[in-house]
């Protein structure tokens, strides 16, 4: 069997899949996953869950294939995580929080990911349209998972 994975090399893995990828904002993608991974992190996330947090948009974005998925060096937690984050096309947002909510530790991935994307100072120099439909899209995500009203600190 083929060693695991560090964390090391799964953060090095997930910002060279998303190079040259910028978010909504235009800084650079792997910031929102370094967030993501020290928000699960700072929540007590451990090993398999701050893995899942580097590459919770990989497969969604197509960084990386779920053949890729498939194959890694990675514990099965960790993949079930990052498939359970793994929006598909055209699946409604309670399909959606049902597998997050039916999967072991990919809450608290999905916590964190969301403390982000709401972080006022990310939205804040988007267009105000566009800030609204995020807003609101995120409470409504957390109003699924059942989250408390207003994010935690990302």
């Amino acid at each position: 069997m083929t060693e695991p994975l560090t964390l090391a090399e799964i953060e090095a893995l997930a910002r060279t899949a998303h190079e040259g990828q910028t978010d909504k904002a235009g800084r650079p993608y792997a910031e929102h996953l370094q967030a993501v991974a020290e928000g699960v992190r700072t929540r007590g996330g451990d090993a398999d869950q701050i893995a899942a947090a580097w590459l919770h948009d990989a497969v969604e974005d197509d960084a990386l294939s779920e053949q890729w998925l498939t194959e890694a060096a990675l514990s099965r937690r960790t993949k079930d995580i990052v498939r359970a984050v793994t929006k598909r096309a055209g699946e409604p947002p309670e399909t959606y929080a049902a597998r997050i909510l039916a999967t072991p530790g990919a809450l608290l991935v999905k916590e964190a990911d969301l403390a982000h994307n709401a972080d006022p100072t990310r939205l804040a120099v988007l267009a105000e349209p566009t800030r609204k439909r995020l807003t609101e899209k995120y409470a409504h995500m957390r109003k699924l998972l059942a989250l408390n009203s207003s994010p935690a600190t990302p």
